[in-house]
């Protein structure tokens, strides 16, 4: 019924206002699925880090991560960036055409997965 407390008053509910999720909940959410998608952290490292830029129902994500090495760089980059879209997709409801990866450094793993670090 147009006009019914309750009801908007007939508006339609897109109509009536709007939700908006700040940039830096959607690095947040980033980040994290970043943080999901690596093999494994390697020792010493830093979380991956993530910047976004968000125009209407889109995100661009930028991520800086680091990885243990050797490794299939490739492939883990990859996987960071189809994790992230998926994520951010599910979680904030935005299309995510550009995820771009920077692998800011490497850490030596041994063969044993441990790390590595200068003998004296």
């Amino acid at each position: 019924m147009p006009g019914a407390p309750g009801t908007g008053g007939g508006v339609a509910a897109a109509e009536r206002g709007a939700t908006g999720i700040a940039d830096r909940v959607i690095a947040k959410i980033a980040a994290q699925a970043a943080k999901e998608a690596i093999d494994a952290p390697p020792e010493g490292g830093t979380a991956p880090r993530a910047t976004v830029t968000v125009h209407r129902d889109s995100a661009r994500v930028r991520v800086v991560l680091e990885l243990g090495y050797p490794s299939d760089i490739g492939r883990q980059c990859g996987g960071v960036r189809r994790h992230v879209a998926r994520r951010v997709r599910a979680l904030a409801g935005m299309d995510v055409p550009e995820v771009a990866v920077r692998v800011e450094r490497l850490h030596p793993v041994a063969a044993d997965g441990t790390a590595r670090g200068r003998v004296r």
